[in-house]
C-alpha cells in the first residue's frame, strides 16, 4: 500500500485517507520507518474500509462559472415544485424559498421559516433534491437534528441514510 509520511512536532502516529484516496501518515520526527510500516499494516482494515467508502461515493458534478445563472433558474424551478409537493404532504409551509450560491451546504432553514437552497443542488439526482427539500421542511417543525427531526425526515424519505451517502 502506498502512503505519504509527514513528519512534525507531534507525539503520536495518525493516518488520514484524503478525498482523492491518498493515504497520509503523520508522525513524530524520531519514529523509524519500520515502526510506521508496522502501524500501516495494523491499520490496513481501517484504511481499506475508508478507501472502499470513497470508491462507492459518486464524484461531485462540475459546472462552468458562466452556467451559474442558468443553474440558479433551473434550481429555483425544480425546488419550488418539490417544496410545493412536500409542503402539501407534510403540512408545513415556509415563509420564503430562495436559491443562493452556498458552497458548503445544499439547504438551510432560518428560525423565521425561510428556506434557502444552493444552486448546486440541481446537479444531483431527484432523490437527493427530494431529501434536501424534506430535510429543510422538517426544520420548520424541529429546528435541530434531534431524534424527532430525523423521524420526520424518515417518515417521508425512508431511505434518507442511503441518499445522504451520495453527496457526503
Amino acid at each position: 500500500m502506498d502512503y505519504e509520511i509527514i513528519y512534525s512536532k507531534r507525539r503520536t502516529l495518525s493516518i488520514q485517507v484524503t478525498p482523492d484516496s491518498r493515504v497520509i501518515v503523520r508522525s513524530p520526527y524520531k519514529v523509524r520507518k519500520d515502526v510506521i510500516a508496522s502501524f500501516i499494516k495494523s491499520s490496513a482494515p481501517w484504511i481499506e474500509k475508508k478507501l472502499a467508502i470513497l470508491e462507492s461515493v459518486p464524484s461531485k458534478p462540475t459546472y462552468n462559472e458562466c452556467d451559474i445563472p442558468l443553474l440558479k433558474a433551473k434550481t429555483k424551478e425544480i425546488v419550488l415544485d418539490r417544496v410545493k409537493h412536500f409542503s402539501s404532504i407534510m403540512g408545513l409551509s415556509p415563509k420564503r424559498v430562495s436559491v443562493n450560491s452556498a458552497k458548503k451546504r445544499f439547504g438551510s432553514c432560518s428560525a423565521e421559516g425561510n428556506i434557502n437552497f444552493s444552486f448546486r443542488l440541481c446537479l444531483y439526482p431527484n432523490e437527493v433534491i427530494d431529501y434536501v427539500v424534506v430535510h429543510e421542511l422538517a426544520h420548520l417543525k424541529e429546528l435541530n437534528h434531534s431524534r424527532r427531526f430525523w423521524a420526520i425526515v424518515e417518515k417521508y424519505i425512508p431511505n434518507y441514510k442511503e441518499i445522504k451517502k451520495q453527496f457526503r
